[in-house]
Formats: structure tokens, sequence, C-alpha cells
């Protein structure tokens, strides 16, 4: 590292660090750096900004106050607590985890970086956080707010999720760290990104380090970081429905592995080129579940994107065309007949959970 450098860089690191002492937010996990709630707070905040994320954190810290507690649960009520997050393998990874650590360290979160990772659904920027974070050890933590800041401050001119880019970010986010001060610094950057660094509007006059900052310089701000392809999201139209007899509700739980896994949701799947909602619906109940149903009304249609599709779910209510049927399950693993009251037990993908609200005489 030249001189030149090296100097911008010891100025850059106590503004920041200056900076976030007097501006960083109260967030729970920060009153005591307890492993736990920070691996909790990290992943939740996966795909999740910090004002949806804390009702969940709350709810979460109040049922499983430790390690061994979500260890200790089932599942179900994991998922259940998780729902609205989305993403829901975060928290299916968690109870996996959570029983390594009983198992493996005697409930106590590990301090080795190594063992960190070694834990299941932790990757290379968890496992930084955690250790800087919860045990200030000297880890680079590099999240969308971290590649905003420093692609602006560096003025990268590719796209941040470039091989060249991350290769150049992680090894800028290791050697900024001030040594012995990883959990302050790592903060302050992604506190930056959060509250000031914005990716649509860079707050320039609030930013502690703007003096420095090289697109700010060339006047190329709004340019930074260089957007990237963005993939179409893939449209799918769906029909589902909701059965009612004796009144009670069908509902069926998806396989453990694919997509949304062990979720409950209401029957039905894809719309075939040519067929119509009601026939779809249909056809569905006959090969998922062997069950003959007449559709009586379209109740509505809604739409709920995805990260690679989006989804379009008519809704119907039903019911089943004659009695006395079995129902044969061959792609959902358990299927429950419920009162209207007890939907709320159960966790169901988002758009499921918008069709509930919505159900008639509920």
């Amino acid at each position: 590292m030249n001189e030149a450098l090296a100097e911008v860089i010891a100025a850059v690191r106590d503004s920041l660090l200056k900076w976030f002492e007097g501006n960083q937010r109260s967030l729970p996990w920060r009153s005591g750096y307890r492993a736990y709630e920070v691996w909790i707070s990290e992943i939740m905040l996966q795909q999740t900004q910090v004002k949806t994320m804390l009702p969940y954190f709350h709810r979460w810290m109040k049922r499983f106050p430790d390690i061994r507690s979500v260890a200790q649960a089932r599942e179900e009520e994991l998922l259940k607590l998780w729902e609205g997050l989305g993403y829901y393998s975060r928290a299916k990874n968690i109870h996996r985890a959570a029983a390594e650590i009983v198992k493996m360290h005697g409930g106590a979160f590990p301090e080795d970086c190594d063992a960190i990772l070694s834990l299941p659904g932790i990757g290379r920027y968890t496992a930084g956080a955690i250790s800087s974070i919860a045990f200030n050890k000297d880890r680079p933590i590099v999240d969308g707010n971290v590649e905003r800041i420093y692609a602006r401050f560096f003025n990268l001119n590719k796209p941040v999720k470039d091989k060249e880019s991350q290769g150049f970010i992680w090894r800028m986010a290791q050697e900024m760290i001030p040594l012995g001060r990883a959990r302050q610094f790592n903060q302050a950057v992604m506190e930056l990104g959060a509250t000031v660094c914005l990716p649509r509007k860079a707050g320039c006059g609030k930013c502690p380090i703007a003096g420095w900052c090289e697109s700010r310089r060339l006047g190329i701000v709004d340019e930074r970081p260089v957007a990237g392809k963005r993939k179409d999201l893939v449209p799918i139209e769906v029909a589902v429905g909701i059965v009612f007899h004796d009144g009670k509700i069908l509902i069926q739980k998806r396989p453990p592995s694919g997509l949304m896994p062990d979720l409950w949701e209401f029957p039905g799947g894809k719309i075939l080129p040519g067929e119509s909602a009601e026939e779809a619906l249909e056809r569905e109940f006959i090969e998922e579940l062997e069950l003959r149903i007449r559709c009586r009304e379209k109740i509505a249609l809604i739409r709920h994107n995805y990260t690679s599709f989006k989804v379009s779910l008519h809704a119907f209510t039903c019911e089943p065309a004659c009695p006395g049927q079995e129902l044969v399950l061959h792609s959902a693993v358990e299927a429950r007949w419920v009162t209207p009251d007890r939907l709320k037990d159960y966790a169901f993908p988002a758009a499921n959970r918008k069709l509930i609200r919505i159900i008639p005489g509920k």
C-alpha cells in the first residue's frame, strides 16, 4: 500500500469511527453484542430492512431466548415465527445450526471463524459479521451497503457483483479495518450505507468521508455503483382452491425440499396453456389429491413477486364434488381439514397469506 493511500485510509477510519459513535442507531443486538443475537439479526437482515425485521427479532427472542430453546423447538413453530420474512430456508438452517451448536459446542456459539463457517446457512459474509461484531475479530464484512459505499468511494467502473469488483471490495474491506476495532468499524460502514449513502440518494452533505470520495470528486456519485444486468421475472399463472367441507378448509404441506419447503398452502397449481383457471384447478386436485372438486366462485386474483418469478394467483371457493372421497397425497407430505380460525397457526407462503385475509366467512 503506498503512503498516500495509507494516509487516506487512516483518515477515513478515524472519521467513520467518530461518526458512528455519535450516530449509530439503537439496535437490540448492540446492547451486549451477544453472539446468538448477532447471529439471528444477521440472518434476518438478509434481503430484509431493519425496520421490517425488528418486530420479528423481538418476537423471536421472546420465544427463543437462547440457542438451546431453538434446538429444542419444532421446526413448524420456527417457520410460523418466520412467516413474512421469506426465504424460509434461513429459518430451517437456524434450526439445524442450533442443534449442531448444542451438540458440538455445548450450546455456546463458537468463536472460531472456521467453526462458524461450518454451521448450516452461514457463508463468508455472515461468518465475518458474527466474528467481527460479536467477538471483535478483524474480519471483513461485505454486504450491499458496503459494496455501494466502496463502489462510490473508489469509483469502481464495473458492477459490484463482477468477480474483479468483488475481489477488490473484499480486499479493501479487510485492509480498511483498524486493528482491534473491527466491531465498530464494520458496523460504521454498514450504518453509513443504511442511513446516509443510500441507493437512490447519496447523502453526501451528511457523509463523514465525502471529502475522500472519488466518485463525488468526479461528480458521478449517481452513476455508482454501475448497474448489473437485471433478470426478468418469469410470470406464472396459478389456480388455488379454498375447499370448504363441514365448516373446515383443506390445506396441505409442501415437501421438505424444493420451492418454499415445509410451508402449508391451499391446493392448486400452474395453469397450463389452453386451460381455464377452473379446469386447471379441477385437474390439479385430481392429480395431487385424487379429490374431485366443484368450483363455486372466484374470490380473488392476487399478484405477488418473488426473487425470480411473479405469480398471478387465481383463487376460488370450492366444495367436494361427491361425498366420501379419501385424500391420496401425490406431492404434498400432509393434508389437514382445519377450521378457518386455525389458519393463523400455520406458516403459509406470502401469496397464500394475502388470500387468508379475504376468505369468505372467515
